[in-house]
């Protein structure tokens, strides 16, 4: 399949910055669009333990990529794409499941 996508970062015109995440694939029902999932660890200062939170960040899926739910992902920032998409997804590791 050939990438015809403008913002992506490999066959497009997009540049990216230093900063890059890795988070689950929370969500890929938006068109070019996936919700990305990070779990955050919180020290509880009063009960001396970490708690978790978590994050979701919008990232732009290419379709080179085509990320599914469920996935590990990388996202690198960008330049904004949207009101909400800061990040592009760069690339998938391997599916959720598989690790456990």
């Amino acid at each position: 399949m050939v990438c015809k996508d403008e913002n992506c970062p490999f066959h497009g015109s997009l540049k990216l910055t230093k900063r890059s995440l890795t988070g689950v694939v929370d969500s890929a029902k938006m068109r070019r669009t996936v919700n990305v999932k990070r779990e955050l660890r919180v020290l509880l200062k009063k009960y001396e333990r970490f708690a978790k939170r978590y994050s979701s960040i919008k990232a732009h899926n290419p379709d080179c990529i085509g990320a599914k739910e469920g996935e590990i992902v990388t996202i690198t920032a960008c330049r904004p794409l949207s009101k909400s998409k800061h990040f592009v997804v760069v690339s998938k590791k391997q599916d959720k499941t598989e690790e456990a």
